[in-house]
């Protein structure tokens, strides 16, 4: 009898969950089909439950996002030839002058005129900018985004010396080799000149500066030399000179030979008569 009841309460049970209709089936048939189904639940439970496969949940991989380049990133500087792109272009003259906006004929005729050529400065304004440059202008502007490129790519070290103002010049002398090596090999060189102990500290940054210009090569300056420790030290920072540095003193070299070798030659000619006349003087005599 409770064998039965248990029967019925599973059959039932599975009518329920299954959809099955209220149909009178005889015993022993119930029984049979509700152990069948009884069968493909615990299956289809065990599989639910205990299942090992992983369901194909792949995603597409988002794709990267692009960083924003820089325009000016790849700027260079170069001539565009006579292929203007743009019908109205505003324009820069040599001098660095705006001339307004202008038509690509107008600006080749100009070019053409003045010898001059047509470098893009920004093509992101509406019109875009160029500007009229010579061949000359062209090669210092690329100089100098060279430069700038070399001194952002390389890291500058910077060299530290430390002296008092009583140094013996013999070992001035040294130390002074030792910081034109450094700048040799392109680094910085700080320099801090301490004043003597029990003396009062007069004009030590005018001390440094005739220090700095006893070297024997020439330098620039991150930082001139400037009074600290309220008043006990004097410190600047020595750097390389320049590409426009070095050109500007080469000027200034032949500037000063010129007006050494008029002297000279004017001398020469004011002496020359004096000596012919002394030679004259003298086969007459004789």
């Amino acid at each position: 009898m409770a064998a039965g009841c248990v029967r019925w309460v599973l059959s039932h049970a599975v009518r329920t969950v299954c959809g099955g209709s209220p149909v009178y089936t005889p015993p022993a048939l119930r029984f049979t089909i509700s152990s069948k189904r009884c069968n493909i639940i615990a299956a289809s439970w065990r599989q639910s439950a205990f299942s090992t496969e992983v369901h194909n949940t792949e995603q597409t991989p988002a794709t990267p996002k692009k960083k924003k380049q820089d325009p000016r990133a790849n700027a260079s500087i170069s001539s565009i030839g006579r292929k203007i792109p743009e019908r109205k272009i505003q324009v820069i003259s040599a001098a660095g002058e705006n001339l307004g906006v202008m038509h690509r004929a107008d600006v080749i005729r100009m070019m053409d005129e003045e010898g001059l050529k047509l470098v893009l400065l920004s093509e992101h304004k509406d019109p875009p900018v160029y500007q009229l440059m010579s061949g000359k202008q062209i090669h210092e502007e690329q100089l100098k985004m060279r430069e700038k490129k070399k001194a952002k790519a390389v890291p500058v070290q910077v060299k530290e010396l430390s002296f008092s103002a009583g140094i013996a010049s013999h070992d001035l002398t040294t130390k002074l080799k030792q910081v034109e090596s450094w700048l040799e090999k392109k680094h910085h060189v700080k320099i801090t000149l301490r004043a003597v102990r029990r003396e009062s500290a007069v004009n030590l940054d005018a001390t440094l500066e005739q220090i700095v210009e006893q070297m024997e090569v020439m330098v620039g300056f991150v930082s001139r030399p400037k009074v600290i420790r309220d008043g006990q030290a004097a410190v600047c920072i020595l750097r390389p000179p320049s590409a426009k540095e070095l050109s500007q003193k080469g000027k200034n070299k032949a500037a000063e030979a010129q007006p050494a070798n008029s002297t000279s030659e004017a001398a020469q000619s004011e002496t020359s008569p004096v000596g012919s006349t002394d030679t004259t003087q003298g086969s007459t005599q004789h």
